[in-house]
């Protein structure tokens, strides 16, 4: 069995981590059902969120009378000090649990810092001297920030954006959190569901000993693909090599990573960063709050794009954007109506 330890934690754990996300489009038995199957089989890592409806609850339901034998991380999108206490204390209610391993600030658009003005680091070290945390962590799709966290060495971890259509740069986040003993939590390590080869996707992983990546689960012919990757763990030969490459060629430019580079300047008031990530939300998360009416409106925007470029232009991934928003218009007008994506 293959394992990783993030960084200054000392939290050892499978290769395979859970990424309970997906687990809100399915029923509480079902996602219960998934987890337990996980960890039952040698995955001891799950990895869920404040903002992901119900997954918090689905998790602590599964993991009852047991929550000791393994790890849990969860995240707080507050940007308040009085949201990051009622986030903190709903989080450790819905998983039964008066600890969480890794509370994570959930993609903030800046770094938080003590004596920033926000009182946010403060809260969680002060949740930390309270036993309530046990670790300080942060999210991102911001390559800056990422950056700037890990070189402040104020968190135990990071969770970011790596897969085998990660750039150069992603890499360099990647190895400098090894320099910094800093562990590296792998989201979106199936690009949102554009990958589909899970032995590539594993294989690419394995390469970087310091990369804890969760795999985003709902369906159990998912998990016993990463299950079976346990004992026989894939490697990266000159097939796969090849065939990363030709994916690469095809779906690097699909990805958007929600980074934000590109905002908020967009002349015609497009919220890029949102609506260009829209099919994989679709795909990977309940649709009904994807359909409200504002979320209709904020889509019909890409509708007024003027293709000015600026957007391209600020992409420090090389994304043509204006050609993913019309393909994410296109998916979403496809939900609209009652199509499967």
């Amino acid at each position: 069995m293959v394992t990783v330890t993030l960084g200054k934690t000392g939290i050892t754990v499978n290769k395979n981590g859970f990424g309970a996300l997906p687990i809100q489009r399915i029923s509480k038995e079902d996602a219960a059902y998934l987890l337990r199957k996980a960890y039952d089989n040698g995955i001891n890592f799950f990895d869920t969120a404040r903002q992901y409806s119900d997954s918090e609850e689905k998790v602590g339901y599964a993991f009852k009378g047991i929550r000791d034998k393994l790890y849990i991380s969860t995240k707080t999108a507050s940007t308040t000090v009085e949201g990051f206490w009622d986030d903190l204390h709903t989080s450790l209610k819905n998983l039964q649990t008066d600890y969480v391993d890794i509370l994570q600030f959930h993609n903030p658009d800046f770094c938080p810092k003590p004596g920033d003005g926000t009182g946010l680091y403060e809260a969680m070290l002060k949740a930390k001297e309270q036993g309530k945390i046990r670790h300080i962590s942060i999210t991102n799709h911001r390559l800056h920030v990422a950056m700037e966290a890990i070189e402040s060495d104020l968190y135990d971890t990071l969770q970011f954006p790596f897969c085998y259509l990660a750039s150069e740069k992603d890499i360099e986040i990647v190895n400098a959190c090894k320099e910094h003993n800093m562990g590296f939590i792998a989201m979106k390590a199936l690009s949102g569901g554009l990958i589909t080869n899970s032995a590539a996707a594993y294989a690419f992983e394995a390469q970087y000993d310091n990369v804890l990546p969760i795999w985003g689960v709902q369906r159990e012919k998912e998990l016993d693909e990463f299950l079976s990757y346990i004992d026989n763990p894939p490697v990266m030969t000159e097939d796969l090599s090849s065939f990363i490459a030709k994916e690469r060629e095809t779906l690097s430019g699909s990805f958007c990573r929600g980074c934000g580079y590109c905002m908020p300047t967009c002349p015609a008031h497009i919220k890029i960063d949102d609506c260009a990530r829209m099919s994989l939300l679709l795909r990977r998360s309940p649709s009904a709050g994807h359909l409200t009416p504002e979320s209709q409106a904020m889509m019909a925007k890409i509708e007024d794009c003027i293709h000015c470029g600026n957007c391209m232009k600020k992409c420090p991934y090389g994304l043509n954007t204006p050609d993913l928003l019309a393909e994410n218009y296109k998916d979403y007008k496809e939900v609209l109506a009652g199509k499967p994506l």
